[in-house]
């Protein structure tokens, strides 16, 4: 299947970085992003720009949308609910979905909903997007790893390649795609969740001695140990080797939940502590970096109790 029409749910930062780019090079009127009526209302004159130049991609509610060949899920987790609501009115037979949500629980979600058929597991890393009030601005726009989960039908994960190819964005079909996503939660464990209490960048978080480092390397020691017992060995080489990736960003920048922090914005701490505290529990492993981290997003966020 030739993908020639693409909705994205979510216009945040790798909404619109991955967005533009498939637009820039299927042409315009490819890209549309689709959002429920509310969200549309407040939304859909938004000025955006992205790298100082104007967003010319369509914003239109799910009651004027069309059935896309692909859909990519962009959303915060905290909106997944809404989201798959939002995506019955483009998702059909044949198309294919790719979640680039943090976590590892979205796909499933969505396969539930939609089937494990046309849906692939997906991890989006390396991108130092940051989307403050209505800009949107970049250096590094990352690559997508993603891959077959059990139901996959055959040919989704090279129709999604290809249109990745087309669209040149950096990509690799992972062959233990479970063990990236388990990866990439380690990093934003650690990396999203620091910055966010201390209102940190990619450069702060790497100050030698410092304690965001010394929190930043913790949390992740505990997505490790929990990754382990859920069966998905990931190694200290894993971890370093996201700490390299970190070193690579712009050292300005910052991960989604600081931003959030700037924004005023509830996180998704729910999908990072949150996940490790349930899951160490149910493993018997102390989490105390992770509680910690937790609980002070929580009285940043403005509430300890949700």
């Amino acid at each position: 299947m030739h993908i020639e029409k693409v909705a994205i749910i979510g216009k945040g930062a790798v909404g619109l970085l991955y967005g533009s780019m498939i637009e820039s090079a299927l042409g315009a009127g490819t890209v549309e992003f689709v959002m429920d009526g509310e969200r549309y209302a407040r939304h859909a004159d938004d000025a955006v720009t992205i790298n100082g130049e104007p967003c010319g991609i369509a914003t239109v509610p799910a009651s004027r949308a069309q059935l896309a060949d692909a859909v990519i899920v962009t959303i915060k987790t905290t909106g997944l609910a809404a989201a798959l609501d939002t995506m019955e009115a483009v998702v059909g037979p044949q198309t294919r979905i790719a979640s680039l949500c943090n976590g590892i629980r979205s796909e499933r979600a969505i396969a539930e909903r939609f089937g494990w058929g046309r849906t692939v597991l997906s991890v989006a890393q390396g991108m130092d997007a940051v989307f403050i009030g209505d800009a949107m601005t970049y250096t590094h726009s990352g690559e997508i790893r993603f891959g077959a989960a059990e139901g996959t039908e055959a040919g989704v994960v090279d129709d999604l390649a290809d249109l990745y190819a087309r669209a040149g964005i950096s990509h690799t079909v992972e062959t233990d795609i479970v063990r990236r996503l388990w990866t990439k939660l380690m990093l934003n464990v650690g990396l999203n969740q620091t910055c966010m209490v201390y209102g940190g960048t990619y450069g702060s978080v790497l100050e030698p001695s410092g304690e965001q480092l010394r929190c930043f390397v913790a949390a992740m020691r505990e997505a490790r140990a929990v990754a382990e017992a859920e069966g998905v060995g990931l190694t200290e080489a894993d971890l370093s080797a996201m700490v390299d990736l970190v070193r690579g960003l712009d050292p300005a920048g910052m991960p989604s939940m600081a931003q959030d922090r700037v924004n005023g914005k509830l996180t998704e701490v729910e999908e990072f502590a949150g996940t490790i505290r349930e899951l160490g529990r149910a493993h018997g492993i102390i989490t105390p970096t992770n509680d910690w981290l937790y609980q002070r997003v929580r009285v940043i966020e403005g509430s300890d109790s949700r």
